[in-house]
């Protein structure tokens, strides 16, 4: 701590945070190494820098001598891609991050997995002056079917599915959610309807098909995700053949969606 009459003087940075990248994935002194993604691939890490920088490492490498885990590891993380868990790697030795657009959504995820406000700020970023329109509705599209569609928080899956270009059907989202909110029930220990009341008010059900509806209603019965006030709007625009008292977002078909036959009394409502 300085005192009086001194001072706190900055180095290079530049030249700091390149000395530090040459410890990233080094064998070399480290002494924790992790198996990653089904690759099996190996990063080798040092448990020091890892510890004072993220508090979700901290708490893995703290384990007592009886954890049936070596402190040393090897640490299994089979549900993560070698070159994402290395762009959080690299953050922690460097506080930055090397981006594409293959990973960056994945790393976003993981950045909000493990705690890492800056690191998740910096994917945004890159998200948000690099991707398309038409590459984020790809990106999103395959998103639905990854494990980390199940880890967004309900505000984040409700802005996605407010996208009229998601290059995937009605169903298949309502399925996605249904999932999404079990792990989400499980984990935040609520119940289903709850923790997905925001999601669900984004689903279009009256794009879907009458014996569509029959089936969904029938699952409905198991864990009431979807508001009965919901689907009963969705057979009133059936029976009226109009999307009357349905917002008119929820009548317009997305880029994925497939045709159905009422879908053309819709159309008028989602001008």
């Amino acid at each position: 701590m300085a005192g009086p009459g001194s001072a706190r003087l900055q180095g290079d940075v530049a030249a700091f945070s390149a000395a530090l990248r040459t410890l990233v994935n080094n064998p070399q002194f480290s002494d924790v190494m992790f198996v990653v993604g089904q690759e099996q691939q190996k990063v080798f890490a040092h448990r020091c820098v890892l510890a004072c920088r993220c508090q979700v490492f901290r708490g893995m490498l703290s384990q007592d001598s009886s954890s049936s885990v070596p402190p040393q590891g090897p640490f299994i993380l089979g549900n993560v891609q070698p070159e994402v868990f290395l762009a959080v790697i690299e953050f922690l030795y460097t506080n930055s991050v090397t981006l594409n657009s293959h990973i960056a959504l994945e790393v976003l995820t993981s950045s909000v997995e493990y705690g890492l406000q800056d690191l998740c700020k910096l994917c945004v970023k890159f998200i948000k002056d690099t991707l398309s329109v038409e590459q984020v509705c790809e990106a999103l599209q395959a998103v639905v079917q990854t494990q980390g569609f199940r880890e967004l928080s309900d505000v984040v899956l409700a802005r996605v599915l407010r996208s009229d270009r998601l290059a995937v059907d009605e169903l298949e989202l309502v399925q996605a959610v249904r999932e999404w909110a079990h792990v989400s029930s499980a984990v935040l220990e609520r119940p289903v309807p709850e923790v997905a009341a925001l999601p669900v008010r984004e689903l279009r059900l009256p794009l879907l098909a009458p014996s569509e509806l029959v089936t969904l209603e029938s699952h409905n019965q198991q864990d009431l995700l979807i508001p009965v006030e919901s689907i009963a709007a969705a057979w009133r625009a059936h029976a009226l053949r109009r999307g009357s008292g349905v917002p008119s977002r929820l009548c317009r078909p997305r880029r994925g969606t497939r045709p159905r036959d009422h879908h053309r009394h819709l159309e008028p409502h989602a001008k």
